[in-house]
C-alpha cells in the first residue's frame, strides 16, 4: 500500500541533452542504472533505532521499466535526502531527472503513473484510468474514425475493436467503471456526427 509522501517521476530522463523515453534505446541505460539505485536507497534509508525509538523512513522504490515513484515518511524528507541522492547518483551516471516530470505530492493529492490516478479518500487507496490517458485514448478513436470516414462500417469496427478492448483490458482491475461510461458513447457519437449511423462497437466492461 502506498502511503504518505512520494516523489513522482515519470518517463524521461535526459541524457547528453536529449530525452530518452520508452521507445528510445536510451530506455535501456535508465533501467540499468534504476537497479543500482534502488540498493542504494533500501541500504540509505534503512529502518534505524535510537534512543529505544524505532526510526522508519517509508523510503520504498516502486518502478516498471524506467518510470518509478519513491515514497517516504515527509515532504522534507524527500525533498532534502531522498531526491539530492537520486539526482547525484543520475549525474555520476551521465543521466539526469526532468524537471517537468518529476513532483514530489502526497497521496491524498493524488499523481498520475503509467496512464493512472492513484489517490487515497478518508484513508482508502482509489485507483482510476488518468484524465491524460483517458484523453490520449479518446483522441486515438476520434484519429481512427476521422481518418477512415469512406470506408466500410465492418473495416472500422475491426479497425476500433481492438483499441477499445486493449484499453478496458488495461484498466481492468482498477476502479474503472466511471471512465468507461463517461468513453463508451464515444465512438458512436461520433460516428453519427459524420452519418455513419450503423457503426455498432464492443461494448466497455461494465457499460
Amino acid at each position: 500500500m502506498v502511503e504518505g509522501w512520494l516523489h513522482r517521476r515519470s518517463n524521461a530522463v535526459s541524457y547528453g541533452g536529449r530525452y530518452a523515453t520508452g521507445r528510445d534505446h536510451l530506455t535501456t541505460l535508465a533501467n540499468l542504472t534504476l537497479d543500482g539505485l534502488e540498493r542504494l536507497l533500501k541500504e540509505t534509508f534503512r529502518i534505524r533505532q535510537a534512543h529505544g525509538k524505532v526510526h522508519n523512513p517509508k523510503v520504498n522504490f516502486v518502478r516498471y521499466a524506467d518510470d518509478f515513484i519513491i515514497t517516504g515518511s515527509s515532504k522534507e524528507l524527500l525533498e532534502n535526502e531522498v531526491k539530492p541522492l537520486v539526482e547525484r547518483f543520475m549525474l555520476e551516471r551521465g543521466l539526469q531527472l526532468s524537471p517537468e516530470k518529476t513532483c514530489i505530492t502526497h497521496i491524498e493529492q493524488g499523481f498520475d503513473f503509467l496512464g493512472q490516478n492513484l489517490r487515497k479518500y478518508g484513508g482508502k487507496l482509489l485507483i482510476t484510468p488518468s484524465k491524460k490517458n483517458m484523453h490520449a485514448f479518446l483522441e486515438k478513436v476520434r484519429g481512427h474514425i476521422r481518418s477512415n470516414r469512406a470506408t466500410k462500417q465492418e473495416y472500422l469496427i475491426r479497425l476500433l475493436n481492438p483499441v477499445i478492448r486493449g484499453w478496458a483490458y488495461y484498466h481492468r482491475h482498477i476502479e474503472a467503471g466511471s471512465a468507461y461510461r463517461k468513453v463508451s458513447m464515444v465512438p458512436l457519437a461520433l460516428a453519427l456526427a459524420m452519418g455513419s449511423a450503423g457503426i455498432r462497437t464492443s461494448p466497455l466492461p461494465g457499460s
